[in-house]
């Protein structure tokens, strides 16, 4: 496995390469443009903050939705990913981005293997954040994502909350 990381054209053709859908890379070169106002923001800031490794997760995010849209499509898309000989913290991203992160408990739920579904690095909250950010190619408000969450899941569902936590840390690092 190399520690180096794909370009944006290179992670681009990865995405196509892979059986992405042209609606799929366009929503992730949206959500990287997103991610990457986020990390320099917060990197203005003082954060510590991999804006490269932002922009290639953000890019790299949906990659398993070349298979599935279905809620494995992260673990599908690290195991692409991890096929491709793509750095780990790179692959974290990808599995980390799914709501506001997954707990142990959701993930066995889904039948996914054990393992860390919550966002830890800065990088990896960007990226998450980011992409409840962006629906198809557009931007929309995140509370408009949390209110379809708890549409979607019930109004105490813990992913809602996890995106709320989320921005709250975000925007505390990027104001």
């Amino acid at each position: 496995m190399s520690e180096t990381l794909p370009s944006p054209e290179e992670a681009v053709k990865i995405l196509e390469e892979s059986g992405c859908s042209k609606n799929v890379v366009r929503h992730c070169k949206t959500v990287a443009k997103v991610a990457v106002q986020i990390a320099e923001k917060c990197a203005k800031n003082g954060a510590h903050v991999d804006i490269e490794l932002v922009q290639i997760g953000a890019l790299l995010h949906d990659l398993g939705r070349a298979e599935t849209h279905g809620v494995n499509h992260p673990i599908v898309g690290a195991k692409i990913a991890r096929s491709r000989g793509l750095p780990e913290r790179l692959v974290r991203i990808i599995e980390r981005h799914l709501g506001g992160g997954i707990s142990v408990k959701e993930a066995r739920k889904f039948g996914w293997p054990e393992g860390k579904y919550i966002p830890e690095t800065l990088e990896e909250k960007i990226v998450t954040y980011a992409d409840k950010m962006v629906e198809g190619e557009s931007r929309v408000p995140i509370e408009r994502t949390v209110q379809k969450l708890k549409g979607r899941l019930g109004v105490d569902h813990p992913s809602a909350r996890r995106v709320l936590s989320l921005q709250k840390e975000i925007l505390k690092l990027c104001q």
